[in-house]
């Protein structure tokens, strides 16, 4: 099976293909360990993907990394004098297909340069792996020792309670990292298709799947899959 073979992808620190749902984003992300990436990893997901290039991580490492989610950081600090920025903060209805989303800070590794360039983001990803690594590990890190925001890699941070909370590509590829055994904490990035101005189609994305021979699931895949645990 497809979900099979998208497991042992990534727990060979190697690109899979996943679609979240026709009820959903109706998205394919290009997906992948974060501290598996190279530089043509990152130049691959520029070029063939073209959305944004994110790091998914556990909720746990997020909350040990006193990681938010950049609305509550919006709403806290419109409630200390910055009330333009309340207008912003995420209401109930302003995503169609959620409740709210999952980004988290954007930031910079401090060792890189401008922080966009493919070699500076691959840093900053490796190193975001590594951090979430050592975290749940126990280790007790300081986050702003090694990262500066504003940066140009977007952290999301999963819902606690992964797929029984929230069923958005964030916490598929979190899951499906756990599935795999491997540190969670995961590169997305959208497909999109430059003919339609869209998201690249799923069919698109099969075909695309079979060109360069690379797995390709569906959210629905993970959840029969842990069903079946």
């Amino acid at each position: 099976m497809s979900i099979f073979k998208a497991i042992e992808a990534i727990r060979n620190g190697n690109m899979v293909l996943l679609f979240d749902d026709d009820d959903r984003e109706g998205e394919t992300d290009l997906v992948m360990p974060a501290q598996s990436v190279t530089p043509a990893d990152v130049a691959r997901m520029r070029h063939d993907g073209g959305g944004l290039i994110c790091v998914a991580i556990h909720a746990m490492a997020a909350q040990k990394l006193g990681l938010p989610f950049i609305s509550d950081v919006l709403h806290s600090v419109s409630l200390d004098g910055h009330r333009s920025l309340r207008t912003l903060v995420e209401k109930k209805g302003d995503i169609p297909y959620d409740s709210r989303s999952s980004f988290s800070l954007w930031v910079n590794h401090r060792g890189t340069f401008t922080g966009i360039t493919d070699n500076d983001r691959a840093l900053t990803i490796n190193k975001i792996g590594e951090t979430v690594g050592k975290v749940l590990n126990g280790e007790k890190i300081d986050f702003g020792r090694d990262f500066r925001s504003p940066g140009h890699v977007a952290l999301l941070r999963a819902a606690s309670g992964l797929l029984d909370e929230r069923r958005g590509q964030t916490e598929l590829s979190v899951q499906l990292a756990l599935m795999a055994g491997i540190c969670p904490s995961m590169v997305v990035c959208e497909m999109l298709d430059d003919r339609t101005g869209k998201a690249l189609s799923k069919e698109d994305a099969k075909k695309y799947s079979i060109q360069y021979n690379m797995p390709f699931i569906e959210g629905k895949n993970i959840l029969e899959a842990l069903h079946c645990q």
